[in-house]
């Protein structure tokens, strides 16, 4: 079956139907942030989501939208991330198995996770090739049925629910913004931000050692990501077929920052807001502290920001601001 790229409408029905499952997440302000900003920030706290991240929104509506013999078979995926927990857990809440695929590299306590949650993990060589080629077989072997972390219909139209709560929540924002890697969060933000209210605008952010979507904007062409490098590691992977169209057609502008001002930005979000940010999640927070958004931010008339704080699933066994990454 041929998929559709997904639309608002896709968005809004993925609100109901996994609205029993995910928690709404707060919305909050800091004068901190404001002050830094130079504009007034409304922070989505999807790092109070299950899972402890945005992505349970996608793997919940991926799973949800099965028939009852296509998700007896199962689902399968590759990541080493919060998708990994939250398709894990998506599964077990409809009773159906979860392989997920993780290089063997993956740090123990995000294979804990998995575990924890319900999913079966399977390790690989910690190369793309072979997630793909395991998870490929998996499929087969299993017959489940492969949900990818970002870059599927379904995927995306969960996770723009984010979005949707937010602007519901606040209706007269001016802008929206997010990380971007695969562009699963940001292609959500831009359906539901553009079904609500068409004057929003759209931004990104990304980390400078990974900078293919900023790229990509610039060139008029999908560009992949080549030997990403930075502590922002949920933000290592190229957009794809579904979500690069979105992005291309929506964001008006993508931020990139580097690793030492992803570090600052979250040891300041941390300690001045008291919530938990991973590192991929502070890269907004550094884009809208620089010089160039506040000229940005006076030049379009934004005052009023969405921001979402899309995971604060941290090791607190490699903060980046005491390890030597953060120099970079």
């Amino acid at each position: 079956m041929v998929m559709q790229p997904p639309t608002f409408d896709a968005v809004f029905a993925a609100a109901a139907r996994i609205g029993h499952l995910v928690e709404r997440t707060p919305v909050i302000t800091s004068r901190s942030v404001d002050a830094r900003a130079g504009v007034q920030v409304f922070m989505k706290c999807e790092n109070f989501q299950r899972v402890g991240a945005f992505k349970f929104r996608g793997a919940s509506h991926a799973v949800s939208r099965l028939d009852a013999e296509t998700a007896g078979r199962g689902v399968v995926t590759h990541s080493s991330g919060n998708h990994a927990q939250a398709l894990a857990l998506a599964a077990r809440l409809r009773g159906i198995r979860a392989h997920i695929v993780m290089p063997r590299t993956a740090p123990q306590v995000k294979q804990r996770a998995v575990v924890d949650f319900g999913g079966i993990v399977h390790l690989c060589e910690p190369t793309l090739a072979a997630r793909e080629e395991t998870s490929s077989r998996l499929a087969v072997e299993t017959g489940g049925t492969l949900i990818p972390p970002y870059d599927h219909p379904d995927v995306i139209a969960g996770q723009g629910t984010a979005t949707l709560e937010l602007l519901q929540s606040i209706p007269d924002l001016d802008a929206v913004i997010a990380p971007i890697g695969g562009g699963g969060l940001v292609s959500g933000m831009c359906l539901a931000a553009q079904g609500i209210r068409g004057a929003v605008r759209c931004l990104a952010a990304e980390p400078a050692g990974a900078d293919d979507a900023a790229r990509s904007l610039a060139a008029g062409r999908l560009l992949p990501s080549e030997h990403p490098d930075t502590i922002a590691d949920g933000l290592l992977t190229s957009l794809g077929d579904f979500t690069w169209p979105i992005v291309q057609r929506h964001v008006e502008r993508i931020f990139v920052v580097p690793d030492p001002a992803i570090a600052e930005a979250m040891r300041f979000v941390m300690e001045r807001v008291k919530i938990v940010l991973e590192p991929s999640c502070a890269v907004p927070f550094a884009a809208i502290f620089t010089d160039a958004f506040r000229a940005w931010a006076r030049d379009a008339g934004v005052r009023r920001l969405g921001l979402i704080v899309s995971g604060g699933n941290l090791d607190f066994d490699r903060l980046p601001w005491t390890s030597k990454e953060s120099s970079r």
